[in-house]
């Protein structure tokens, strides 16, 4: 069951799609402490877990550290980082009691769950009200955990299905500069027979960093480019920001400016911040005409071709602004002629810093707001920050659907919140060629599914830093299970696509795998989107009396049928797994699947460099087709198989279509 508590000024926030009565009663868990700024209370039992919360750092455990939902551009994550690009305020406890809450809210809202005291999870709001969801379990044949996810993801609306190349894989790196750069990338796969659907551009394809603009000396003739690459299956997936440049006669400046259509300060005159293209205006995605303005402006790149997006910069990100860089500045000169002791020394140091995302830069712009009663009013952006790149995304993906109203795009972003997940997908930022960075890509992806983002990854060996062979290797077999499959890398970091290293063959069996996967991946994806359930889940889920299971966070369940449990860690040549029912191991290496009864319990894998290991449930059935360059050329019509089961029920369309529906689209494949 769900139960709606409001409490103080409700701004619409576009997350939910199903109108629940206010509640008069009480919440029945915990304690509203206050509800103006709005305090809950929950007193924890011992061994209560608590799930959720999307994109966070820790463990799949939220349990013991403290949360900020404020969408951050954060390239230097680590265990201390409270804030990602993400704010997907919805969390499960389990223990004592087995519920779920949803806070609705656009403001910065903080989750201390057990951190200042054990067993206290405390959730506080500011700057605007909340409406508080709490959800129960209604089926007695259903596990409880999956029963309130489903009725979450039934509140808050269907997930986003992008087109189905978009599952394979894209080669991305900040630094292919020139058209001659990315057909270089494309002949190298081509080369070493290695499977590619998609490059992305990053912002070199820009004028000047302009959005909307090709520089026409560096790619010449993009559509007849675009084309090009179709030819070879190879799809073009350029970046779009968040900031437009501030420059006479560039038409979406012009045309912002002329229909007040960018953020503005207090005494309305338009923000201006640092970004990329220096000086920039940010337009006020919250106000449905500028979403439509800009939503159209992606028809100045889908005329060339271009059927994916990625919106970045979305928090929104910002250098500086023009008020804090005067203060910087200000500040240096007071520096000048001083003897720095330990203390101005590092005060003078971390000036350039500290210009960077500062909170009273947010407290300096303000955005057209929807309220709940269905009014307009102009509130700090700050109030409504967690919205900003989620209605980009709403606006981006609202504008291709009109440009595009019977073929699905494919569409991501770095932002997000809850609601952005009918929209599009996305990626989990800039992260760094760390090892832990792919433990907590592993431990992300369940809180991300609850939250209704399906269509989910992240940038396969790290963004920035320098990777390692075994890293990316290690990464790419992890990666051949997540829905959004791409290596992506910074301009000064070693180049990191697969052919870079040796022993090549390694990494095209493993792309082999993903890609003999893709129409099951496909078809547990599809089905996972259209019934409210989970691609990913914690073993708890379909385990809930198992204790080992509730304990286990580094290996998941995939669909009906799969266990994974990736390799993460440096120089390992295998790992301990627990199974928590009898299962089959399945050994892939040198294009080989090797298949063999396991039973229940803990086990010691070797897990070779080469080979991907994962485990099928009894009386399951895994289908394999041939693998192929790029989707479009996979061969549906024969498979072979892995597990033991008699049949799969096979979901498969067109690829494009925008009303996916399961009637009529399920084929069942038999050995």
């Amino acid at each position: 069951m769900v139960y709606r508590f409001s409490y103080g000024t409700i701004v619409e926030t576009n997350a939910v799609v199903k109108t629940i009565k206010v509640d008069s009663g009480i919440p029945g868990f915990g304690t509203v402490a206050s509800g103006n700024p709005f305090k809950w209370d929950y007193t924890m039992g011992p061994d209560d877990i608590i799930y959720g919360l999307g994109e966070n750092m820790r463990g799949m455990n939220k349990r013991g550290f403290k949360y900020v939902s404020w969408c951050s551009d954060q390239s230097n994550q680590n265990e201390s980082t409270e804030s990602l690009y993400g704010a997907h305020n919805f969390m499960l406890i389990t223990g004592k009691e087995t519920f779920g809450v949803f806070f609705d809210t656009p403001s910065r809202i903080t989750f201390d769950a057990g951190w200042t005291v054990p067993d206290l999870l405390s959730v506080t709001g500011s700057a605007t009200g909340v409406d508080f969801y709490v959800i129960t379990p209604r089926r007695e044949d259903t596990p409880e955990l999956t029963d309130i996810v489903s009725q979450f993801r039934d509140l808050i609306g269907r997930s986003y299905i992008p087109p189905r190349w978009a599952f394979g894989f894209q080669q991305s790196r900040w630094g292919y500069r020139t058209a001659d750069d990315v057909r270089e990338v494309v002949q190298k796969f081509h080369n070493e027979r290695i499977p590619l659907d998609s490059i992305c551009l990053d912002i070199d394809y820009m004028q000047d960093y302009e959005d909307f603009t090709v520089d026409e000396t560096k790619f010449p003739h993009m559509k007849q480019f675009a084309e090009e690459l179709k030819t070879d299956g190879i799809h073009l997936v350029p970046i779009i920001d968040a900031g437009v440049k501030i420059k006479k006669g560039y038409d979406v400046y012009e045309e912002g400016m002329a229909h007040n259509y960018f953020c503005t300060k207090k005494d309305g005159s338009a923000y201006a911040a640092g970004v990329w293209p220096g000086r920039s205006h940010f337009p006020d995605f919250l106000d449905p005409g500028v979403r439509n303005w800009f939503g159209a402006k992606y028809e100045n790149l889908t005329s060339l071709g271009i059927e994916g997006f990625w919106n970045d910069m979305n928090e929104p990100a910002m250098f500086y602004s023009d008020e804090s860089l005067a203060e910087t500045f200000g500040k240096i000169k007071t520096f000048e002629g001083k003897n720095l002791d330990i203390i101005s020394f590092f005060d003078f140091t971390g000036l350039a810093g500290s210009t960077f995302n500062r909170l009273d830069d947010y407290q300096r712009f303000y955005n057209k707001t929807p309220m709940k009663d269905g009014s307009t009013g102009m509130l700090r952006h700050d109030y409504v920050h967690n919205m900003y790149g989620a209605h980009m995304t709403r606006a981006a993906a609202e504008g291709l659907q009109k440009l595009s109203p019977d073929k699905r795009m494919l569409l991501y972003s770095r932002a997000s919140c809850i609601g952005a997940h009918r929209y599009g997908g996305i990626w989990t930022g800039d992260n760094t060629s760390w090892w832990i960075h792919l433990k907590q890509e592993i431990q992300m992806m369940c809180g991300l599914n609850m939250c209704g983002f399906l269509y989910s990854g992240a940038d396969i060996g790290g963004f920035g830093a320098d990777t390692s062979r075994d890293l990316v290797l290690r990464w790419t077999e992890f990666g051949i299970f997540t829905p959004l499959m791409r290596n992506h890398s910074a301009w000064n970091t070693r180049r990191q696509e697969c052919y870079q290293y040796e022993h090549i063959e390694d990494f095209r069996s493993v792309m082999n795998l993903r890609y003999s996967l893709i129409p099951f991946i496909y078809s547990e994806f599809v089905k996972a989107a259209l019934t409210d359930s989970m691609y990913f889940r914690p073993l708890a889920f379909d385990y809930p009396s198992d204790e080992r299971a509730r304990r286990t966070e580094d290996e998941l369940l995939l669909g009906e049928s799969l266990l994974i449990a990736p390799v993460y860690e440096q120089n390992a040549t295998g790992r301990y797994v627990y199974l928590p029912e009898d299962m089959i191991q399945v050994t892939w290496q040198n294009e080989k699947a090797v298949q063999q009864n396991i039973a229940k319990g803990d086990h010691y894998i070797n897990v070779p460099l080469n080979a991907v290991v994962f485990f099928v449930k009894h009386d399951h059935l895994i289908p394999l087709c041939r693998p192929a360059l790029s989707s479009d050329k996979l061969d549906t019509s024969e498979f072979t198989f892995l597990g033991d089961g008699s049949s799969y029920n096979l979901y498969e369309d067109d690829g494009y279509t925008r009303d996916v529906k399961i009637e009529g689209s399920i084929r069942k494949i038999t050995k």
